[in-house]
């Protein structure tokens, strides 16, 4: 916790944390009141409990219980996922969308991931010193100098929620990336509710129930933020044909939860929305607001059009908008967070500096003078394409061959030291799998936590027993 978490924190003790979004750089003063809220949304399993749920199975599985012991040890407390689609399909019927696909079999993981308390209060600070950091006028200088030119567009707004990716190893917690268009919460979130323990006390995380409201309430805080003259209008779900997309009954949620809100919502393909006479409009719907699953973070190809002159010209607000993903998303960020010099420049508390340079792992930017470097040491690194997603043509060095390198030649790359992640066992003759841990936040506040399962390289939704896994806390630990 960072020193001036202490000192605030007999405040807020004796008073309700405040719960507005500042609408400028986090202040000192907010961090204590954001990291309760943080971890009042997460569900706390005390040792005691967990103990009493390992008796009642009849066969307690861990000697101590720590996180380690249960990811090895512990099958006892379960998620159904054949619950959770089957409560999704009734929801995506309701929409007259079409049932979750084969293709979703390996979407939900059917065990939950033990988190220390410690290891949230660490997340939620880094959270809290990302945010001081990316607000600073050397950090924005820094990193505008390779951003597009639509990221000097500033609509007003912090531009949605983010999501930052975290591996969890035996030194603590590393950052592995940020990205402005996180997937999954709503998802996880009905996952949560779907959780089964073997005390029904502890069956349902607190925060499945907030995930929702908190993702509709970032959406509405940047409407108001960038529309000066009100909200109004439908909010429209773009992304590229959105049908097509793996995490397309997430939209139809999101289009379910704004219409139990009152909005009206549509959700399309960019190239179905026109702008004509300064109004954005889809058919013949006024557009006020996009939420905004696009990849192409610049809005720079033809398809996109419309959207851009609408997004420039003030007429639509949009999130996330090209400004948070220079800001946020681009790899290049991370080697600026992960220098000490740089971070010295920025006037950031020293305890925020310290922070982030143990949580970011060295990463470098991949140029013409260090290529050569770069492939003879290329085992302890991992490369990613600066304006990557997804983990789409991001290669751990060990498996790069000739061909592949020089193609990567062509794109601006970073390469990230390599950090592995810590693993889950899901039985006892399977092999484990790696876990991928991710906060979703807005406005300097981590709002849910959710952990992915996957073998491989990079997180994927093909393995057998891997998928999206809720995230339990351990309590004083």
């Amino acid at each position: 916790m960072l020193a001036w978490d202490r000192r605030e924190a007999a405040k807020f003790r004796r008073r309700k944390p405040e719960r507005r979004v500042p609408s400028g750089p986090l202040r000192p003063t907010w961090a204590h009141s954001i990291l309760l809220e943080s971890l009042r949304t997460v569900t706390v399993v005390t040792q005691p409990a967990i103990r009493r749920v390992l008796e009642r199975c009849g066969a307690p599985c861990v000697e101590a219980v720590t996180a380690e012991a249960l990811h090895r040890d512990c099958f006892c407390v379960a998620v159904d996922p054949d619950a959770v689609r089957a409560q999704l399909n009734v929801q995506l019927s309701a929409q007259n969308a079409p049932a979750l696909a084969d293709a979703h079999a390996h979407l939900f993981s059917s065990l939950p991931i033990f988190v220390p308390e410690r290891t949230i209060e660490r997340l939620t600070a880094a959270v809290q010193a990302l945010t001081l950091a990316v607000a600073t006028p050397a950090y924005v200088a820094a990193v505008m100098a390779w951003a597009p030119s639509i990221a000097a567009h500033d609509p007003g707004s912090p531009g949605g929620l983010l999501g930052f990716d975290f591996h969890l190893g035996p030194d603590g917690p590393r950052l592995i990336e940020m990205n402005t268009n996180p997937g999954g919460l709503l998802l996880n979130a009905a996952l949560a509710k779907a959780q089964r323990l073997c005390l029904p006390a502890l069956s349902v995380p607190s925060n499945a129930m907030g995930a929702e409201a908190s993702a509709i309430t970032a959406m509405l805080d940047e409407w108001r933020a960038q529309a000066a003259g009100g909200v109004g209008g439908w909010v429209a779900i773009v992304d590229e044909a959105p049908e097509l997309q793996y995490l397309y009954p997430e939209f139809v949620l999101f289009q379910q939860a704004l219409e139990v809100a009152g909005y009206r919502a549509v959700i399309c393909g960019p190239d179905e929305l026109r702008y004509v006479d300064g109004v954005l409009r889809c058919g013949e719907d006024r557009i006020g607001f996009v939420y905004n699953r696009l990849t192409d973070f610049a809005l720079a190809t033809d398809p996109v059009k419309a959207l851009r002159e609408a997004y420039l010209d003030g007429a639509v607000a949009l999130s996330p908008h090209p400004r948070a993903h220079a800001l946020w998303a681009d790899k290049r960020n991370l080697s600026l967070l992960c220098s000490r010099n740089f971070l010295a420049g920025t006037g950031l508390p020293e305890e925020a500096q310290e922070l982030l340079a143990e949580m970011v792992p060295q990463t470098v930017q991949m140029t013409p003078d260090n290529r050569e470097q770069l492939w003879a040491t290329r085992r302890q690194w991992f490369f990613k394409p600066a304006a990557g997603f997804g983990s789409r043509a991001s290669y751990r060095g060990d498996k790069l061959t000739h061909k592949t390198w020089e193609q990567m030649r062509t794109q601006a790359y970073v390469a990230q030291a390599i950090v592995p992640p810590s693993e889950r066992h899901t039985g006892t003759d399977e092999p484990p799998l790696k876990v991928d841990l991710r906060c979703y936040a807005y406005g300097g506040q981590a709002l849910f936590f959710a952990a992915r399962l996957y073998r491989g390289q990079t997180t994927n939704f093909r393995t057998p027993g891997g998928g999206f896994a809720p995230v339990l806390t351990l309590a004083r630990t």
